[in-house]
């Protein structure tokens, strides 16, 4: 870091344009440290374009999975609007950057910024910054995940809900494995009957159970049941509960006869093999973010404004 300027100049400076951390750095670097000409400098270099935009609110975009030899991507990419996930610029970024994170193996969507993007010569940053000033809204790189193994990824809805789903298996060649891998993702993408947060009641903590526990024998009592009654419900309750959060408990969405686990197994056994799923992701695009609402007269006040 230059000594004419501090970590904390480059956060304030980020903080004050929405630029990011190395364009920052690079214009403090070229100021000298005075924060008031480097806001000139990215002013200057069109990057307060894309900072203007950077404060509006995108909860729309897309899902994506990639699956490339051993190796699977999930990603949530954010615009404005729905229709630009069938942009076909947005759609080749959102591409690049699953393929950034298969060859590249970032820790967290930071250290992906700073990656040279697949097929180019620029880092996804600015890759991405400048997708914002072609297309006109704010994107955001979300979240992502990458499982090595034996991958098998399922998209829903034109990228609503994207699902990840890595197994250990000696039968993932044979005829059959794949159907298979493709009805786990896809029951965890319509989430019956809720959406499944473990792969197993093993992988519960007692500290979770305790507490539902609590919570079901608190139901029971308030509906008048005496204490040993109560008990027995909430030993039946337990067993639903673990249906609605574990994938293996959960009924096979094609088969409500059968669980997650039978079919697995069955599955298993006509492969002459063994499967076991280790773990799922299941993103919902803009799920917990904040939806912009559309004000005509908001609209105009921001246009009078600019």
């Amino acid at each position: 870091m230059d000594m004419a300027f501090t970590a904390k100049d480059v956060q304030a400076l980020r903080e004050k344009t929405g630029v990011g951390m190395m364009d920052c750095k690079k214009a403090l670097t070229e100021a000298e440290g005075n924060i008031e000409r480097a806001v000139e400098l990215l002013r200057e270099k069109g990057l307060s374009a894309a900072a203007k935009k950077a404060d509006r609110i995108a909860a729309e975009g897309v899902v994506y999975s990639v699956v490339q030899g051993n190796v699977g991507v999930v990603v949530e990419v954010n615009a404005e609007t729905d229709f630009v996930a069938k942009n076909a610029d947005f759609m080749a970024l959102v591409e690049a950057v699953a393929k950034t994170i298969l060859a590249e193996n970032p820790a967290d969507v930071d250290a992906l910024l700073g990656k040279t993007i697949a097929g180019g010569k620029e880092t996804v940053e600015e890759a991405l910054r400048e997708k914002i000033l072609v297309i006109g809204e704010n994107m955001k790189i979300r979240r992502f995940v990458r499982y090595e193994g034996v991958n098998v990824s399922y998209i829903h809805g034109g990228g609503r809900i994207g699902v990840l789903v890595n197994f250990e298996t000696d039968v993932a060649g044979k005829d059959g494995f794949e159907a298979y891998a493709k009805d786990i993702a896809m029951q965890i993408a319509a989430a019956s009957p809720t959406v499944p947060l473990y792969v197993s009641k093993e992988e519960v903590s007692e500290e979770v159970i305790s507490k539902e526990k609590e919570i079901l024998t608190a139901q029971a009592l308030n509906e008048g049941k005496p204490l040993n009654i109560a008990e027995k419900m909430v030993a039946g309750r337990i067993g639903k509960y673990f249906q609605e959060i574990c994938l293996l408990e959960q009924p096979f969405v094609k088969n409500a006869d059968q669980s997650v686990e039978q079919y697995t197994k069955e599955t298993a056994g006509a492969l002459g093999g063994a499967i076991k799923v280790i773990k799922f992701t299941r993103f919902e695009k803009g799920e917990g973010l904040e939806k912009k609402e559309d004000c005509f007269a908001d609209e105009v006040a921001g246009m009078l404004k600019s």
